[in-house]
């Protein structure tokens, strides 16, 4: 394997094992049993199951969400396959990404839904319960953003200072007033 491929494949296999070992204890140790304070109320550990994607978005509906986490995995296996030599924060928000992506596929095709266990709330607000998985989908699709909106800019502010092309050959010639 490409030296530039291993870095998005190691990524991904430690958000595996985390994702599946995490939702393999929270099944064991908090299914019918009260949420388990970590931070107080702030962060809790509960057990719960959700047939819909990333933070109970959809949950009932007759889909099948296992689509989404397939081809957000094979899109980004493409993605690397055709240009494996990406900024280095790019591969690991794509290594984020697919992790989480397969972690949630295997529970999707074993189960038809995902063990989810991680509660966030203030006072009267509450986060939909989540897990590892889409904890890195998330963390990963907004670094690959910024970083791909951020080398955006840097790419059009870079056009425009750069020189432009059959500019003029002598001092008073308007930009691109070169030689025809």
């Amino acid at each position: 394997m490409r030296r530039s491929l291993l870095g998005p494949a190691v990524i991904a296999a430690v958000v595996l094992a985390a994702d599946q070992w995490t939702k393999h204890w929270a099944s064991g140790a908090l299914r019918d049993h009260p949420p388990l304070r970590v931070v107080g109320d702030l962060v809790r550990l509960t057990y719960t199951r959700n047939s819909g994607v990333a933070f109970g978005i959809g949950a009932g509906a007759h889909f099948p969400f296992w689509l989404f986490s397939a081809i957000a995995a094979i899109g980004i296996v493409m993605l690397l396959a055709l240009r494996p030599e990406r900024p280095a924060v790019q591969r690991i928000a794509l290594g984020l990404v697919l992790g989480g992506a397969v972690g949630n596929l295997i529970d999707r095709v074993r189960y038809g839904e995902v063990v989810d266990f991680i509660l966030v709330s203030w006072r009267t607000w509450q986060f939909p319960v989540f897990n590892v998985a889409d904890s890195a989908v998330s963390v990963g699709v907004v670094l690959f953003a910024l970083v791909w909106t951020g080398s955006s800019r840097r790419r059009e502010e870079g056009a425009d200072t750069a020189p432009l092309a059959g500019a003029g050959s002598s001092a008073g010639d308007p930009p691109g007033a070169g030689p025809a």
